[in-house]
């Protein structure tokens, strides 16, 4: 082994506390705490940040596809025939013919903006996002005779399952006495909730053929929306429906979409990782400054080991062992309460929010209805390794001045 039995037994001696040496380990000891909590941060952190970024992506990409195709100029006609090409494509899962509108929902009590998607009902149930997260008549929604809307849209407008909702366009209709804008209600069949409180406050699905009648595209579409088994080989499918339109078309793709979202996500969870690994290194300065106190302090026993026959390279590895072993105790414990805290994290929210009776996580601030985290354990390998690294790095220097301390200068004055 490295270090020998006299080593340790000096070292972990050295570590213990006695009445004259009761601060140095008081200082140590909140070198330990951390050490612990910054590594724990710094891994509860970076799992919310992956949760987050995992959960918004797997929703935005549930309710959108990953390539939209648009038309060149307000609807796209012969849609099926391409939307059967797009699909024989490498790596396409499936295409959906899609009409797009806004539009003013209202109700009796209430009135809110919402984005009305027509989709043809097999198209919207075969989604995996949908599948289990819809109430209501799936069925009254297939015969084409209601809508699907959002649960959050739902209360704000105090609408249930088989309430008419009211929805007005303002792409109107020109009369004599000028535009009149569209007017239609139609049946709640449902609602849903996928999770994101962007879509569950604001959007509505209804059957293809309804939307295209509602909007006045008859045999038309806004869009194809393309679905790939990978969403980061947006680039070759990009490429590959360029060639199969002849540049007839406009594709626009999530990246697009959403890259300053995610890239602001991105940014901010770098610029945490930064400011949390200072914890570790403010926690690190203290193993030194505790290292530098103890051989200042353990002068003259030095100088006694290497009277006895103590060579400079055991002085060193007694103090670095004394340092280290801080520094792993901390990492250790910080890694095991991190992870456990990350996995834990939405049963620890709702715990304090029954405590103090106040919301902690708001979905229309967060996006998301419940706190993300998703643990990566080749980031916690990295948090470690640094946090181990800083702390051997800190004992370094007081090792050297431990070994470098000369025997006579030690026990001129005793």
């Amino acid at each position: 082994m490295i270090f020998g039995a006299f080593e340790r037994m000096v070292a972990f001696r050295y570590l213990r506390a006695r009445r004259k040496e009761g601060f140095i380990s008081v200082i140590a000891g909140f070198s330990l705490l951390g050490i612990g909590l910054g590594v724990a941060t710094l891994i509860v952190v970076m799992a919310v940040m992956n949760g987050f970024r995992q959960e918004l992506l797997s929703r935005i990409l549930g309710i959108n596809g990953h390539v939209g195709v648009y038309g060149q100029g307000m609807a796209l006609v012969d849609y099926d025939p391409l939307a059967d090409a797009i699909r024989k494509m490498p790596g396409v899962v499936r295409t959906i013919p899609t009409v797009e509108g806004q539009v003013m929902a209202t109700s009796p009590v209430a009135a809110a903006g919402a984005v009305v998607r027509g989709v043809r009902p097999d198209d919207l149930l075969a989604r995996d996002i949908f599948r289990s997260k819809l109430g209501g008549s799936a069925a009254e929604f297939k015969a084409g005779d209601g809508v699907l809307i959002g649960y959050r849209l739902a209360e704000k407008l105090g609408l249930m399952v088989g309430d008419t909702i009211t929805l007005i366009s303002p792409k109107g209709n020109a009369t004599a006495f000028g535009t009149v804008p569209r007017m239609r209600g139609y049946v709640v069949a449902g609602t849903f909730n996928v999770g994101m409180f962007e879509y569950d406050s604001g959007f509505i699905f209804m059957p293809l053929e309804a939307a295209q009648t509602y909007f006045k595209l008859p045999q038309a579409v806004t869009q194809v929306e393309v679905f790939l088994d990978n969403p980061d080989r947006v680039p070759q499918a990009r490429a590959a429906i360029h060639q199969l339109t002849g540049g007839n078309a406009r594709i626009y793709d999530w990246q697009q979409a959403n890259a300053s979202f995610f890239n602001a996500i991105q940014v901010e969870r770098n610029v945490m990782f930064l400011i949390l690994t200072l914890i570790i290194l403010v926690a690190a300065f203290n193993i030194i400054s505790s290292l530098i106190m103890l051989v200042k302090d353990k002068g003259r026993d030095i100088a006694i080991l290497r009277t006895m026959g103590a060579t400079r390279g055991m002085i060193m590895r007694i103090f670095f062992l004394s340092g280290a072993s801080v520094g792993v105790a901390g990492t250790v414990g910080g890694t095991l309460l991190g992870v456990w805290f990350a996995t834990h994290i939405e049963e620890i929210r709702q715990f304090i929010q029954g405590i103090i009776g106040r919301e902690l996580f708001a979905a229309e601030i967060y996006f998301l209805t419940q706190l993300p985290a998703r643990v990566d354990y080749n980031e916690v390998m990295t948090v470690v390794l640094m946090a181990l690294g800083l702390s051997f790095a800190a004992t370094i220097y007081p090792s050297w001045r431990a070994a470098a301390l000369d025997p006579v200068e030690a026990l001129r004055y005793e």
